[in-house]
């Protein structure tokens, strides 16, 4: 186990490179199950989550083959099994996205209970739903077991706009028979880069970037070789990190199209960003001042399924406006639990009333001080790192396992922009 080790009040300076998105790669690994040709993933993220699917991969009867340029070659050329080892289950809550594959392809999926990030109510419903729609039958046990012997397309409403069970049913339905239309269906950029990909393989996918998906079966499906888009939630985190520290950035490899409304987001806070290409770079002079609403009222950041505001960005949020002169209303309208972390950015100084679960008041600027934190999730552990690394003083982080699930390369990569931070051994 390790922790890291943070000295405060150092610009960041330089360039990197975006990584690849972390919710686009996971389905996709999983999306390798539909076939039994090599598939080539390039621009996977080098993170735990990715390493986990990569297992569960393998568990089933798959291989994994890194090829020179770092990219993944993943081959399956008949299952083993269709159960998910239980101790990789608990690891991430992307396991469930095997569901939908192991279907298609065998007809049986057993699952674990999946595990990942506390951050609220995580209901698996819409995958019942979508699921037992398309014909399987399932059966809940302390394990759930979808068996079936046809699936077959539906038209289907998913009573919530649930990313990943937009992708399992999809994946579900590319084999399926007949015509499938998916109403209410997420349309994130991890969505759009899964049936994309699908598409490349041989599937029939229209409405992609829309809340209506048409899959037209078809029997088989080939190989790929598909490239993993940028993550625009590790580009919003990096972004913030340069704002708050006084320092500035230039990010390559990014898609602006998916930044479009993080920018909305972050201009309510003073801060911008220039964009030539496919480069982005933020400027050490930022405002930092809160934009208010008409009327002089106080503005909101709330976040909604795509095309609104990620929500995976809010913790990043809030730590950068404890660095905005100003007050702005933080609402988290969609895991009750992920607002929890502030009580230890108002012991490290910061101006936070927070309301109930969803909702935080923010006022700015607050001079932080150094603390001893402990990460409770991907994102809010990458807003604790981002609230070290402007605070005044020593901080230590406990628990980076959860961060590193989801930023790659996180300490060499913050090294080489200037920030002072060390990975130790916490024995």
């Amino acid at each position: 186990m390790y922790k890291y080790k943070i000295e405060g009040g150092f610009p960041i300076k330089g360039t990197i490179k975006a990584s690849g998105n972390k919710n686009a790669a996971l389905p996709c690994i999983a999306a390798a199950l539909l076939t039994d040709k090599p598939v080539i993933l390039r621009n996977l993220p080098e993170i735990e989550d990715v390493q986990v699917m990569l297992d569960v991969f393998c568990a089933l009867g798959g291989s994994v083959e890194t090829l020179q340029d770092g990219a993944k070659r993943l081959s399956i050329a008949s299952l083993s099994r269709t159960d998910i080892p239980q101790d990789l289950s608990r690891k991430i809550r992307a396991s469930i996205l095997f569901a939908g594959p192991l279907l298609a392809r065998a007809g049986k999926a057993v699952l674990p209970p999946p595990g990942g990030d506390v951050i609220g109510r995580r209901r698996l419903d819409t995958h019942f739903l979508a699921l037992t729609e398309l014909g399987a039958r399932v059966e809940i046990d302390g394990q759930f077991t979808f068996t079936a012997n046809k699936l077959k397309g539906q038209d289907i409403f998913l009573d919530e706009a649930s990313v990943t069970a937009t992708e399992n049913a999809v994946m579900a339905a590319v084999l399926a028979e007949g015509q499938t239309i998916l109403t209410n269906a997420a349309s994130e950029p991890h969505v759009q880069d899964l049936c994309a990909m699908l598409n490349s393989m041989g599937a029939s996918i229209s409405g992609i970037g829309s809340n209506i998906l048409t899959i037209e079966g078809v029997q088989n499906l080939s190989g790929t070789d598909f490239r993993i888009g940028s993550d625009y939630m590790e580009i919003g985190s990096f972004i913030g990190l340069a704002a708050v520290t006084h320092g500035s950035i230039t990010i390559t490899d990014v898609q602006p199209q998916d930044l479009r409304p993080v920018r909305l987001a972050f201009g309510k806070l003073g801060i911008r960003w220039d964009i030539e290409g496919t480069t982005l770079t933020v400027p050490s002079q930022q405002s930092l001042q809160v934009n208010s609403d008409l009327g002089g009222m106080i503005p909101k950041i709330d976040d909604a399924p795509w095309p609104g505001f990620p929500p995976d960005l809010t913790s990043i949020m809030t730590v950068v406006a404890t660095q905005v002169e100003g007050t702005v209303l933080i609402h988290e309208k969609m895991f009750e639990s992920r607002m929890f972390f502030v009580d230890k950015l108002i012991g490290m100084g910061a101006r936070i009333t927070l309301c109930d679960p969803h909702r935080a008041v923010v006022s700015g600027p607050s001079v932080l001080h150094g603390s001893e934190l402990v990460s409770p999730d991907v994102r809010a552990g990458m807003a604790m790192v981002i609230a070290a690394l402007c605070a005044r003083g020593e901080s230590v982080i406990s628990n980076v396992y959860q961060i590193e699930r989801g930023y790659e390369n996180l300490t060499t990569r913050l090294v080489s922009l200037g920030a002072h931070i060390e990975r130790i051994s916490s024995c």
